[in-house]
């Protein structure tokens, strides 16, 4: 039977349920060691709550193996602290030597360690660890193709449409007749919208470039950008649209 754990830790990532297998970890030995490495490294951590519409930085300052808990930084902001001891759910993201690391727990609480607040948690029952060149790419609708605006100089404005997209950058198409990106450029204040969840602006970065055959037989080149330091709400909202999208395109399936 599968795990329904895989399946929803996987698709906050974007992840398809049957490549989960390769990134879920659900040892709590593991889970344990991990949480301790990052500890050790004083890595920081963005814990996501609120439907992803807030967000805290924190990180590991104890990890508890016998009794299945850890403890983290208090929050910075009084009000966000009383937010997410609330919440129902709390996504923590972090990354260790380029691999990004997830996991999700369903209840925050307050404690004291070593005579300051903090926060205590249950060790998750999974952990996911995904490399970056590893992210799933979604394709987008062909029928809706979202559209990202990318600013030049003068106050010109380039339209490409956008061709997949995860939580690492996009792909977008450039017609022959449009500029040709140059590999490492670097195009601020770019900005989508996602129907439905909101706008996203961020910086893009040209990683890669190649030609591809587009259905009615032309040619066109196909640019990977990479985020570039994208807020973590809007991370957020990439997830929510990713799910959104697997979401409807397994109801069609159901339906044909």
């Amino acid at each position: 039977m599968e795990n329904p754990e895989h399946h929803h830790a996987s698709s906050q990532l974007g992840i398809s349920p049957d490549d989960a297998s390769r990134y879920v970890i659900e040892s709590q030995k593991e889970i344990a060691y991990i949480l301790r490495a990052l500890m050790q490294r004083g890595e920081g951590i963005t814990a996501h709550f609120n439907h992803g519409n807030d967000i805290i930085l924190t990180s590991i300052i104890h990890v508890d193996a016998d009794h299945d808990t850890a403890i983290l930084d208090y929050g910075a902001s009084e009000a966000l602290d009383r937010k997410i001891l609330d919440a129902r759910k709390i996504i923590f993201i972090t990354a260790q030597d380029k691999v990004k690391i997830q996991f999700t727990v369903n209840h925050i609480e307050k404690t004291d360690f070593e005579g300051r607040p903090a926060f205590k948690i249950n060790l998750p029952e999974s952990l996911i660890k995904l490399q970056r060149r590893e992210f799933y790419r979604l394709t987008t609708p062909i029928s809706r193709p979202l559209m990202c605006t990318f600013p030049l100089d003068e106050g010109k404005k380039l339209n490409l449409a956008i061709a997949d997209i995860s939580i690492g950058g996009i792909g977008v198409i450039t017609p022959p007749a449009t500029p040709k990106f140059e590999i490492d450029a670097m195009y601020r204040a770019c900005y989508f919208t996602l129907p439905e969840i909101g706008t996203i602006v961020t910086a893009l970065q040209v990683r890669n470039a190649f030609e591809v055959t587009m259905k009615n037989g032309t040619r066109a080149m196909r640019s990977g950008c990479m985020f570039v330091n994208l807020p973590g709400t809007m991370q957020s909202m990439i997830q929510r649209y990713i799910i959104k999208l697997e979401r409807e395109r397994r109801a069609l399936q159901v339906d044909d």
